[in-house]
Parts: structure tokens; C-alpha cells; sequence
């Protein structure tokens, strides 16, 4: 790329609303000037230049690559920067695993902020690789680079003052850090003591009252459209009034689907139920660049030249992406060179048996405490369903779809933790994965135990994975050498292998849309009601272990 170029285009100025046709002069990576041509309204012969989008909050390990291989996907849709909350990582190597993401971040051109994971482990109720204190916070805050303490997961102990969590917010507090939050449900008098302790942000809304009531409390709320969790539909008709303090996120996004769009595809669906197309852009660009203080360039004469060229406000089909003036992406194509990633890990389990995974029944006639899952969502409910029992072990009943959920403890051997599911719709076989947030133990379901330990035993020898197993035999495995949680592989081989072993689990009867992006949240007990840990079945409502056969 040069040095020095310009363009024109119809130029987005979204600090005062404005389009117009201007030319944009580049050099030595900073907008070096923005002249209008005096036209006053945009030229449809031109393309539109504006600020890049950015993810105000994404796990970019759930995505199953290297921070660098996830800037190579993302900028292809228009993505510049995101806030990016390493605690999965975090959960498996502390503050190895956050060190690793910025150090793999460094080899691209693209504007990650690096938040320090507040909650590792989430609760004491699992095996967690590593513990990520209020010392090591501290240390983290002496990096640049990190630019927020992130989601403060432990609501309960935000409004009881846990002195541990207190020190966390006073912390980032000190250090002139944003606070992000994470409390499904909270509302009322709860959301206002949680906002008045420091909580600026909150990605989990179920509905727009809730999320009304976290506004009326000063907090920016994000639209949420993930692989597994979107709440889109939910919040969009709150932008129109509440614009200024909205961002959009993923959270967490696979590679099958980032590679067909980001957050440019929420833009298009909000210009397309005619939301207001500056307020939309505020919300994807803007935003998260001033909450976050990001040293992401807004188009402005002076900033860094990060920015993209689209065809039009309504598809919003990316021409090129500019990061410091170096044309990054065009038309589709990544121009950012893929790079060697190192291999870190964290991962102990011994291969398992079927028998491992049976589960005796109590009495001759039983109820399960069954974990109902949604698609599309993160919380689950509970159904009490009278236990299938054969030769005095309960065992999945396949045909009303209660299948068999398991978690393994991958940092030490110990016996599993077994329950039961349903949503989930497999007619054979067993899918498991070392994904299971957030503390990234072996979680895996399946219709038979022989399938299960099979499935899981892929993952073991693997030391990480995403497997897929058919009663027949087949069988299809992802490898995750990188903390079980990320390949060292280009992403878009691994976005082909990941669709792959997805269309196996779907062959296998399960109509969710995104199955392991599922799967990997049923052991996540900060989401209530019913999930399941390492240690065994937890209700989320009234915070304890529970028998899962009954």
C-alpha cells in the first residue's frame, strides 16, 4: 500500500450526522484531510466511506482461532476493532492465556482491546484451570493494552460486597478502566445498586423492559447476535431513543459464521426495518470507540486512518477495509498474511469407559431433573420427567428426546458428572467438546454411553476438540491444541472442518442451529436454571447442587 493516497466518496461524518461527497486524503496511516466537494447531498455514483464496525464485546476463543486468524476473517466484513474478553482463555491458563492473546494479537494490524478477566473461575462450584486474583489484575492494568476490567459475571457479589469483588471494580476504578457487566434478568432496584457499584455495560437482556431498566440506570446496553445467544429481535426497536448509549456484539461466534458476516450483518438488519441509518452506524462504530477510549480512528481529520468503503446503506457490501491506512481487505479477501501461532495448553483427563458415564437408578421408579435447552439461547429451564430404567441404570429415552449430558474434569481425573437433557434432538450417537464455559471442562451429550465415551475420548486424546460420533461408526473430530479452545490453523480451513463436524451433528438429528455453540454453554452456571458442572448438576435459582435422578 502507499504511502500516501486519497479517494472519494460519499463521506459518513458521524460525530455531526452528516454524508456528503468529500475527498479523503491518506498518509503515513493518519486521515490527513477531508475536503468537501461542495455537493450537499451524497453522490449515488460514489461508495460510501465511514468508520469501521467493531464488536463492542466478543470472546474471540469461542471463534476457535488465534486472536490473528480472527482478524483475518473479521476485517473481510468491514471489522476494525473489538473488545475482546479473554476469560476463556483465562479459565484454562490464567494469566498465561491472557498474555498469549495479546501476544498473538501484536502479528496483525487489526485493534484488539484486551479486557482482564474479573471472574476466573466463574463460581466455585467447578474445576477451573487457573485462578486470575485481584493482585493479578493489577498487573494486567499496568499493560496498555488492557483497556476494561471485563464482565463482572458475579452479580450477586456486586450487590452483597464481596470484599474480593469490591477490590476488583475499585481496581479498574483506579486505573480509569470501564467495568463491563453480565446480569441476565436484573432488574429494578437489583439493576440500579449493580449500575451505582460501577457496572457501565450489560450484554445478557432477555427482553426490552429489562434492558429499559438497565438504561434508566446509566448502562450502555449491547445487541447481542452470537452463534448460540441473540437478542436482536428483543432490543432493536429500543435504538430509535436510546441510541447513544447502544453498542452491537457477538459474544461468541463461530467460524462457520464469521466468515459469512459480523457486525456489518446487524447493521443491514436494522437499516432494514428502517431504523435511522446515522443512528444505526453510531451504534457499530462510534460508540464502542469513545466508551472503551480505543485508539480507533472515526474518520476525522488528524485520527488514525481506520475505515471502510462500502457499495451502499442498505447491503453494505464491504469494498475495502483500511487499518492505519493499510488496505487490510477488498472485496471479500483478507490481505493480512496468515503467521505461525505457538501451541499453549492445560489439559490432564485420562481416556473413559462407557461404564464411566452409567447412572444407577435409586428405586424402581425414578424422576429426573432433566436441563431443558433452547436454541438461540443461553438460559435453560427444568423438567421433571419420570426416568427411563433399564437392567436398574437410567438411561436416555431417545424418542422424547431426553438424552444423556455429561461434563469431565479435563484438569485432573476424577469421575464425570452425568445428567440429563433435552432440546437437544439427536436420534444417535454423542457430540462432545472441550468448549465448556467457562471453565472449559469435556462436555459432551449423547444417546448411548458407548457413543458418549467414544466422543469424548477423541477430545482427550486430542487434547481439545470439537468430535462428533454416529452409531455407525462415523465419526469426525476438530482438533483444539491451542488451551482446548483455538486452533494453529488458518481460519478458513478451520471454519470448513468446524461446518463439517456441525453438519455431523445435525445428520444425527439435532435441528439447533449451531449444536456445539449449545453444548458448550449447559455447563455455564452463571445463566440459570439447570446446568451442569464438572461436580455435578447445579440449579442457578437457588444456587446449589441438586440430584439429577431423584
Amino acid at each position: 500500500m502507499p504511502a500516501k493516497f486519497h479517494l472519494r466518496a460519499n463521506y459518513i461524518d458521524l460525530i455531526n450526522s452528516t454524508i456528503s461527497p468529500a475527498e479523503i486524503h491518506v498518509a503515513d496511516g493518519q486521515i490527513r484531510s477531508i475536503k468537501p466537494t461542495g455537493a450537499a447531498t451524497p453522490d449515488p455514483a460514489l461508495p460510501y466511506a465511514l468508520p469501521g464496525f467493531v464488536d463492542a464485546h466478543v470472546h474471540v476463543e469461542s471463534s476457535l482461532l488465534v486472536p490473528a486468524e480472527f482478524a483475518r476473517l473479521a476485517v473481510t466484513h468491514g471489522t476494525v476493532a473489538t473488545v475482546s474478553d479473554p476469560h476463556e482463555i483465562g479459565n484454562v491458563l490464567g494469566v498465561a492465556g491472557v498474555e498469549y492473546m495479546l501476544e498473538n494479537a501484536q502479528h496483525v494490524p487489526f485493534k484488539f482491546c484486551f479486557g482482564a478477566p474479573s471472574c476466573v473461575p466463574a463460581t466455585p462450584f467447578e474445576t477451573a484451570g487457573a485462578v486470575i486474583t485481584a493482585e493479578d489484575i493489577e498487573q494486567l492494568f499496568q499493560n496498555p493494552a488492557i483497556g476494561y476490567l471485563a464482565e463482572m459475571m458475579n452479580w450477586p457479589g456486586v450487590l452483597h460486597h464481596d470484599p474480593d469483588v469490591r477490590r476488583k471494580i475499585e481496581l479498574a476504578q483506579r486505573y480509569n478502566r470501564p467495568v463491563d457487566g453480565h446480569a441476565p434478568g436484573l432488574r429494578g432496584d437489583e439493576a440500579r445498586r449493580y449500575a451505582a457499584a460501577g457496572i457501565t455495560t450489560d450484554h445478557e437482556c432477555f427482553t426490552a423492559d429489562e434492558a429499559l431498566d438497565k438504561l434508566a440506570c446509566g448502562m450502555h446496553i449491547l445487541i447481542r447476535e452470537g452463534s448460540a445467544a441473540r437478542n436482536f429481535d428483543a432490543l432493536i426497536d429500543l435504538l430509535p431513543e436510546h441510541y447513544e448509549h447502544m453498542m452491537f456484539c457477538s459474544d461468541d461466534k463461530h467460524p462457520d459464521t464469521l466468515v459469512l458476516g459480523h457486525i456489518n450483518q446487524l447493521v443491514q438488519r436494522a437499516v432494514a426495518r428502517g431504523q435511522d441509518v446515522l443512528k444505526v452506524l453510531r451504534v457499530a462504530c462510534l460508540n464502542p470507540v469513545l466508551h472503551y477510549r480505543l485508539p480507533v480512528g472515526l474518520l476525522r481529520e488528524g485520527d488514525p486512518a481506520d475505515f471502510i468503503v462500502v457499495e451502499d446503506l442498505k447491503e453494505f457490501r464491504v469494498r475495502q477495509t483500511y487499518l492505519n491506512g493499510e488496505l487490510v481487505a477488498e472485496n471479500g479477501t483478507t490481505l493480512i498474511s496468515a503467521v505461525p501461532s505457538k501451541v499453549v495448553n492445560n489439559f490432564e483427563a485420562e481416556p473413559l469407559t462407557a461404564a464411566d458415564f452409567q447412572v444407577k437408578a435409586p428405586a424402581e421408579v425414578a424422576t429426573t431433573r432433566v436441563i431443558q435447552c433452547f436454541d438461540g439461547q443461553l438460559i435453560t429451564k427444568r423438567q421433571d420427567i419420570l426416568a427411563s430404567i433399564i437392567g436398574g441404570l437410567v438411561v436416555p429415552n431417545v424418542a422424547q428426546d431426553v438424552l444423556k449430558l455429561t461434563v469431565v474434569n479435563r484438569y485432573a481425573t476424577a469421575p464425570p458428572a452425568v445428567a440429563f437433557i433435552t432440546g437437544f434432538g439427536l436420534k444417535s450417537g454423542a457430540l462432545a467438546s472441550s468448549v465448556g464455559h467457562d471453565s472449559h471442562n469435556i462436555t459432551a451429550v449423547g444417546c448411548d454411553d458407548d457413543s458418549i465415551a467414544r466422543a469424548v475420548n477423541l477430545v482427550i486424546e486430542a487434547k481439545g476438540g470439537l468430535a462428533a460420533v454416529g452409531a455407525d461408526g462415523e465419526e469426525l473430530l476438530l482438533p483444539l491444541p491451542v488451551a482446548g479452545l483455538m486452533s494453529n490453523h488458518d481460519g478458513y480451513q478451520v471454519a470448513k472442518l468446524y461446518a463439517a463436524v456441525d453438519a455431523l451433528a445435525k445428520k444425527l438429528g439435532s435441528p439447533l442451529e449451531a449444536p456445539f455453540m449449545t453444548l458448550s454453554f449447559m455447563a455455564l452456571l452463571v445463566i440459570p436454571s439447570l446446568k451442569l458442572s464438572d461436580k455435578g448438576l447445579f440449579d442457578g435459582e437457588a444456587f446449589q447442587f441438586v440430584d439429577a435422578v431423584v
